[in-house]
């Protein structure tokens, strides 16, 4: 089994920085990669960077710009700047992984990290 924290989330002023943090960790042989989601209110999750490992990333045109994502196998984080109302969402983590004996899934993140809007 994989377990994913996510972690960093919190209030921040319109054109703020949030720098979140997601680890990995169980029965992990290898990480092929980790992803990062969104959800905001009312909303379907949406794919927001994907973080192949040892590869590079790619994040999705609604963000490009102002959101970038880093990371090392297991772990990975997700640098948000100039921050608005409609950023305000649970961002989740996911890694794509093998457990052993070929099992190789994605396991998403439960807890995710909230990013609220303060203003």
């Amino acid at each position: 089994q994989v377990q994913l924290v996510e972690s960093g989330g919190g209030l921040v002023q319109p054109g703020g920085s949030l720098r979140l943090s997601c680890s990995a960790s169980g029965t992990i042989s290898w990480i092929y990669g980790m992803g990062w989601y969104r959800q905001g209110p009312g909303k379907e999750r949406a794919l927001v960077a994907v973080l192949p490992n040892g590869g590079t990333p790619t994040i999705s045109d609604s963000v490009k710009g102002r959101i970038t994502t880093t990371g090392d196998g297991p772990n990975a984080y997700l640098q948000m700047n100039s921050l608005t109302p409609e950023d305000t969402a649970g961002d989740y983590c996911s890694a794509d992984s093998n457990t052993g004996w070929g099992n190789r899934g994605i396991e998403y993140g439960g807890q995710g990290a909230q990013v609220t809007d303060a203003s």
